[in-house]
């Protein structure tokens, strides 16, 4: 049914991504198909990178790692965006349809106040994508 999932990471919260990774690998077993982990990062040094191509180097030994760990084919796609702040749901849109993914596992929160006047990145992802959206909690 699914043939590649794209997971949306981000590398600086990566302990918080515990149930919906499970999920991701659980679903990429039993379909046997690709996790992609796809990431966004910015130009400027940040928390879990320096450079951009450090960013991608990160990302890369995750998806090498999940893979090993889990038996699954995994690839992975690092975005560059001048301001991650304001271009992450535009960036994020592009590369999964670029990627074909036809299933996007991903992370979220329980609503907050200002969830009802701004919608969470997985909000505007479930909204607009073309492939089948899954939010976990």
């Amino acid at each position: 049914m699914y043939r590649k999932i794209v997971f949306p990471v981000d590398l600086t919260h990566i302990d918080q991504l515990a149930r919906a990774l499970q999920t991701a690998i659980d679903l990429a077993l039993h379909y046997k198909a690709e996790i992609c982990f796809l990431g966004v990062t910015g130009t400027a040094p940040s928390a879990i990178a320096r450079t951009p191509h450090d960013y991608e180097n990160k990302l890369a030994a995750f998806a090498s790692e999940q893979g090993l760990a889990h038996g699954l084919t995994t690839s992975f796609k690092a975005c560059l965006s001048h301001d991650p702040t304001i271009d992450t749901d535009k960036t994020l849109l592009a590369a999964i349809e670029e990627l074909g993914g036809d299933l996007v596992v991903m992370q979220t929160h329980a609503p907050q106040a200002l969830d009802y006047v701004w919608a969470g990145h997985g909000d505007t992802i479930a909204a607009r994508s073309q492939a089948s959206v899954f939010l976990v909690r």
